[in-house]
């Protein structure tokens, strides 16, 4: 029970992080109405959201008692992101805000500019943006709140992850499939997460599903999810004083329930009984959308409804302008500021001091992230019999160095793997010798010494790769490590996570304050060229053509062709920072080319000359033969040998990308080549044959401006596939050694008369092919069993 006085404080406190909310959504001067108000006050172009904030006010100075009287360490995660103003005036009025941007002073200028900056060219965006202090997620995509949060609980076990769910955005598939996360969350070795649902009842313009449903009803889902609901309904939104007590005495009870869960779960641990899953108390808040707001506007109904969405009205007439001073005027803003505008010092005392407050959480900052402790990838080298010869799984090899890069980082807890029920698939099953895969969900005999299951697991698999995603953004975005794998294909379900991800990276570059985060690093496999018996729904490298068009200073795309390779690149991905990383790879048997010392040098370039592959050194080549990506690199020096062997004389120069970004031009990408390097490679007027891992047309995106531009023809996937052989996908989309030693046939000048025959021969094995497959099921043995002979 709150006492009189603090409930009237807290809603004091309550009522100015509102009238800050609105100053921010209409005004550019007159902050504290210490004059009548007229239109010239009000921003020309009125942007922002109003029915959410009041709901996310009412939550912060509740959680703020809490934090204050429980010393707890807790994050706070607004899923409707678009209530930006809400969280931009509780970090001014803790005081952080001024602390990282000086010029925004706790005074009534400081107040002014705050007005004037959000939605305003040269100021803020309208969301909680990156430029917001205590951010870690925006909310400006709906759907990923819940995972995000989970994210940020996982290895901290002192945080208390506060995560408001916006009913709008509690409609989404990607939220909807997030709540299962309970079923990962350790409360023996990971934090907690409170998820408060805000039931506000409408969206843009139309009620929301969840709003509609009976208190039973909804009661019932979050049961069947596993959670404990504690209801918080405002059905008088004009009685303050019971909405308060209800939601401290709902949040009290929550509190209680998470340290007795803690509690109860690392005393069981300490003495080696098993921790089970508990029901973690979440909570329902019912208030209207648009609280404390105007109640109609030219006699339409405001709060209550869908039209305080955004702004409640916009079109400044001469009494809409009495109507937001009104409005303004109800939060009394001289009972809760100074004369010279800075919060009352009996208020200011309301919120946590130092790193206990929300918006100076240094976990969302960046400032507690360590670096890994990397064994040594070189250990875990694939040895050589010459180049393409020796075969080995190369994804497997990754699992290795994985693990022990698990193991290495064990004490610190600061490293994990996430992926889509694909982690044995894609060949990371040594991973599990680290601690195996997370699960509190029950357990069925037959678990036991079979499929890892572990609920200290530090491998987090669901089928959905929106929630993987948004655990690993929340896990980077508090500063810790991880990969994630997936089948190339299907990445494409978060491509619109990846785009807010990378945005984020792209903004908080710029932000001095915050510090640069671990990289969110992908691994893609099971990749369009190795998916002949899946079939066509599961061929599609397209991903690496929607990751280019994100900031060169962000984005690095990594093609390795080999184990030792893709160890050179693992180790470098796991190093970095603030960068995505997408690294495709194939788990299949397939050919090694580099020893590990030859892979650490041609990865450090990003691009090179395979000399044992090449026959021009002293001379001109008369072709460039260049190919990124596993099978493509195995195709073309396929094709190559078959060249060789048919033309002896023919100088081939043999070019392989690992670095995608080496072919832009180095004032477009800091990894690309500038054109007296590009030119020496690549040539400036001869034929470049070019066998690529995705669809052709990216790789002429990238080069474009490079001179000899015309010269480059590639292929790559152009679509076509179905459920075949290995070969036939290759063949099928004009990628295979035949079809490329043809290419060369048709664009050296000096091979179109004499290798008539040559190119005959190979038309032939393409036929042969065919009926091969269509006979015995099987690529040709010549095909399948190839080796490099050179």
């Amino acid at each position: 029970m709150l006492s009189a006085e603090l409930l009237d404080s807290m809603h004091a406190y309550w009522r100015a992080a509102n009238y800050l909310s609105v100053g921010q959504i209409y005004l550019m001067a007159n902050p504290l109405l210490r004059e009548p108000l007229v239109r010239e006050h009000v921003k020309p172009r009125l942007l922002g959201h109003w029915g959410t904030t009041p709901g996310l006010n009412f939550l912060y100075v509740h959680l703020n008692r809490v934090i204050s009287q429980r010393e707890r360490e807790m994050i706070y995660i607004t899923g409707p992101g678009h209530g930006g103003p809400g969280l931009v005036a509780n970090s001014w009025l803790e005081g952080s805000y001024s602390e990282i941007y000086p010029n925004i002073s706790q005074d009534g200028e400081g107040m002014r500019k705050l007005f004037k900056q959000f939605s305003f060219p040269g100021g803020i965006p309208s969301h909680v943006a990156p430029e917001t202090p205590g951010s870690m997620h925006e909310g400006g995509e709906l759907g990923y709140s819940v995972s995000h949060a989970f994210g940020a609980a996982f290895d901290n076990p002192d945080l208390v992850v506060a995560c408001v769910v916006g009913d709008g955005e509690a409609e989404t598939g990607p939220l909807a499939t997030s709540w299962h996360s309970n079923k990962f969350l350790n409360p023996a070795t990971d934090g907690a997460v409170l998820p408060i649902l805000h039931l506000n009842g409408y969206k843009i313009a139309n009620p929301t599903v969840l709003s509609r449903l009976s208190h039973e009803e909804l009661s019932q889902l979050f049961e069947g999810y596993g959670y404990r609901p504690l209801w918080v309904e405002v059905s008088d939104p004009d009685d303050y004083a019971s909405a308060h007590q209800r939601m401290a005495a709902v949040l009290d009870e929550a509190m209680d329930d998470i340290e007795s869960i803690q509690r109860t779960a690392r005393a069981a641990r300490a003495s080696g009984q098993p921790v089970v899953r508990p029901r973690w108390p979440m909570i329902i808040l019912k208030s209207p959308k648009g609280w404390t707001g105007p109640k109609a506007i030219d006699g339409k109904k405001v709060e209550g409804y869908w039209r305080s969405h955004q702004v409640p009205f916009s079109d400044m007439t001469p009494g809409h302008v009495e109507a937001l001073h009104t409005w303004l005027a109800s939060y009394r803003p001289q009972e809760l500021f100074t004369a010279e505008g800075r919060l009352k010092p009996e208020l200011e005392a309301l919120a946590p001091k130092g790193t206990l407050r929300m918006s100076a959480n240094p976990r969302v900052h960046g400032q507690l992230s360590r670096d890994l402790k990397l064994p040594d990838f070189r250990d875990f080298a694939v040895k050589l019999d010459g180049p393409g010869r020796t075969v080995a799984e190369a994804t497997r090899v990754m699992g290795q160095f994985l693990r022990d890069v698990m193991k290495a980082n064990d004490a610190a807890k600061n490293f994990r793997l996430v992926g889509p029920d694909e982690t044995a698939s894609n060949r990371w099953n040594d991973a599990f010798d680290a601690g195996g895969k997370a699960w509190l969900g029950d357990y069925l005999p037959e678990d036991a010494g079979n499929d890892c299951l572990s609920p200290e697991g530090r491998v987090m698999e669901i089928l959905s790769e929106h929630t993987c995603q948004g655990w690993l953004e929340g896990y980077l975005l508090t500063g810790r490590h991880g990969f994630f794998s997936c089948y190339e294909a299907f990445i494409h379900v978060i491509d619109s996570m990846f785009n807010q991800h990378a945005k984020w990276l792209k903004t908080t570059r710029d932000i001095a304050w915050r510090r640069p985060l671990p990289s969110l690093n992908y691994l893609l496999t099971s990749h369009v060229w190795r998916q002949d018996h899946n079939g066509f729904s599961h061929q599609d490298p397209g991903f690496l053509d929607h990751v280019v068009n994100k900031r060169s200073e962000v984005i690095r795309v990594y093609l390795p062709a080999d184990a030792n390779m893709l160890l050179a690149v693992t180790d470098h991905c796991l190093r970095s920072r603030h960068y995505v990383n997408v690294v495709v790879a194939g788990k299949q048997p397939a050919l090694q080319y580099l020893t590990m010392e030859e892979a650490v040098t041609h990865c450090t370039k990003g691009l090179g000359i395979w000399e044992w592959a090449s026959n021009d050194e002293g001379g001109e080549p008369d072709v460039v033969v260049a190919c990124a990506g596993d099978v493509p690199t195995m195709e073309a020096l396929a094709a190559t040998s078959l060249l060789r062997e048919s033309f002896p004389d023919l100088k081939i120069r043999f070019v392989n990308v690992v670095d995608l970004m080496t072919l832009q031009p180095a004032e477009e990408h800091p990894h690309g080549l500038d054109d007296h390097e590009f030119d020496a490679l690549f040539t400036t007027d001869k034929p470049i044959v070019f066998a690529f891992h995705g669809y052709p047309w990216l790789i002429h995106r990238l080069t474009y401006r490079r001179n000899g531009h015309d010269n480059l023809h590639v292929r790559g996937y152009i679509e076509e596939g179905t459920t075949s052989t290995p070969f036939d996908m290759v063949v099928m989309n004009q990628v295979d050694r035949y079809t490329l030693a043809m290419d060369v046939i048709d664009r050296v000048p000096g091979l179109k008369g004499k290798g008539a025959h040559a190119r005959q021969r190979f038309a032939n094995k393409l036929i042969e092919h065919k009926q091969y497959i269509h006979a015995h099921g099987d690529d040709m043995p010549e095909v399948r069993d190839w080796k490099w002979s050179y």
